[in-house]
């Protein structure tokens, strides 16, 4: 249905992505939303996400569109959510550093991540055996190529070609969407 709607898209019929639109509004606001914490702010976001859609579609190719337009909309309202602390940071210039974040990652990246090395540890058995260590001990395990080729007895350079290795054969036989 989205790849009939998107054909369409790109073919030029603005019906059909007012269709995509009404489709996916929700779930973008939810989405948004979910980052930002402001229901005006979700709004406007959610707007801009649709027009990046639109001029994003050309470079769509069939791996997952919900997790596509997913990506879209999380790094956006990020962007937004890191202008809007940048700032709250000059107006505060005096009280810069009550005004910094604590180090480290936001939560929603850390719940995505998580989510994804539950899945991974889940299908960890599908990787061809050779690749399996160091994708469990770097994703999972979070090892450093370093701390792996100490483990596994292995050059750093086998490491970083094992991980791309690993990475192509996941492309190949995984879907986008198994991760979504």
């Amino acid at each position: 249905m989205d790849d009939v709607l998107i054909e369409k898209i790109k073919s030029g019929n603005d019906h059909a992505f007012r269709l995509l639109v009404e489709k996916y509004r929700n779930y973008i606001f939810h989405a948004v939303y979910g980052v930002l914490r402001n229901e005006k702010d979700a709004e406007d976001a959610a707007q801009e996400v649709f027009m990046k859609i639109y001029t994003s579609l050309p470079q769509y190719e069939k791996q997952g569109f919900k997790t596509w337009i997913t990506r879209i909309a999380v790094n956006h309202a990020i962007d937004i959510k890191r202008k809007k602390m940048r700032r709250q940071e000059e107006m505060n210039v005096e009280y810069e550093e009550a005004s910094h974040a604590p180090p480290g990652e936001s939560v929603e990246f850390l719940v995505l991540k998580r989510e994804r090395q539950n899945i991974l540890r889940k299908r960890l058995d599908e990787l061809p055996e050779n690749y399996r260590g160091v994708v469990e001990g770097f994703y999972i395990k979070e090892r450093t190529y370093e701390e792996l080729a100490q483990e596994l007895d292995l050059k750093v350079k086998t490491i970083e070609v094992r991980l791309y290795r690993a990475r192509q054969w996941m492309k190949k036989h995984w879907k986008e969407d198994d991760f979504s």
